[in-house]
């Protein structure tokens, strides 16, 4: 949340330098609050757990947040019941003529499909065209990213020769920008996917603006330069855990599968991992919440 103080402090101009974000007398008499709708596309196999992760990063804000949870009425999830999902779960249909400030749409184990041969692609495209009029401002999160590039910015994924597995460094390429507001200059991030999308063709989009990148594992952080659309080709909001429980279900199905780089100390998958990434998922969650969502979205939707 912003700091009020009156417009004519000598300290403002030096804050506003630093990129911090600051309020006067005038404005704050003038904001109007209300809680956040967020619309949550859960397209993760493992519903519950997913849930879990958003919402534990959505809860660590100042900021009133409504959730709704979105399935897709195409595809039948095999592990969830059907039980939770009607009893916490809507689908599109019923919700395409509310508005809301914020929507996110989660990873998916689909990657090394063409996205056309996804059995609700068609419905995933109505819902993504639809957010462009009907939602403030769109998170997308890993295969949610590379089909947010490709739907709205024509870029294509490609599948890498392994997958990306481990936690790996990633250098902040433009620090003054709001979503990375607090960010160190190099933080750690989990991947776990098997495509990737090309560095370059995102430096070269006119829309876009890569934020944040790895050597290793390529792009991470992509908004578009109206910041309806932002990006996240991994997973910031994965537990401590979850790289271990991924790879042991991996091996357990007889899958050729490295060690996760740079997450078990010394390699050693019977040793109890560090969660280094915790602290930057809270502050990219907040900052989306704060300076693309809550400042950005009409406090009565016309």
């Amino acid at each position: 949340m912003p700091i009020n103080i009156p417009k004519e402090l000598p300290a403002r101009e030096i804050l506003e330098k630093e990129n911090i974000f600051v309020m006067d007398d005038e404005r704050a008499r003038t904001q109007d609050i209300r809680p956040l709708n967020i619309v949550i596309l859960n397209l993760m196999p493992e519903k519950e757990k997913a849930e879990t992760q958003l919402l534990r990063l959505l809860g660590n804000t100042p900021i009133q947040v409504n959730i709704t949870f979105l399935h897709t009425a195409t595809h039948k999830s095999k592990n969830v019941s059907k039980h939770h999902l009607d009893q916490f779960y809507t689908t599109f249909s019923k919700i395409k003529n509310r508005r809301y400030d914020g929507m996110i749409i989660t990873g998916a184990p689909v990657e090394t499909m063409e996205f056309e041969e996804v059995n609700y692609w068609e419905e995933l495209t109505e819902i993504m065209e639809w957010s462009k009029t009907n939602v403030t401002s769109s998170l997308h999160i890993c295969w949610g990213a590379q089909a947010a590039l490709y739907y709205h910015y024509g870029i294509e994924k490609f599948e890498l020769p392994e997958k990306c597995l481990g936690i790996y460094e990633h250098t902040i390429h433009y620090p003054t920008v709001k979503l990375v507001r607090g960010f160190d200059d190099v933080f750690s991030a989990p991947h776990s996917r098997y495509t990737d999308v090309e560095k370059q063709q995102i430096l070269e989009h006119p829309d876009l603006l890569l934020l944040a990148s790895s050597e290793e594992a390529g792009p991470l952080l992509i908004i578009s330069k109206d910041a309806k659309h932002i990006m996240i080709t991994g997973h910031l909001e994965y537990e401590t855990e979850t790289l271990a429980e991924e790879y042991k279900r991996d091996i357990q199905r007889g899958i050729d599968i490295h060690i996760p780089e740079h997450y078990f100390p010394n390699d050693n998958p019977n040793k109890q991992p560090r969660n280094t990434w915790r602290s930057h998922a809270h502050l990219l969650f907040s900052n989306w919440l704060n300076y693309y969502v809550y400042q950005e979205t009409p406090y009565i939707w016309e």
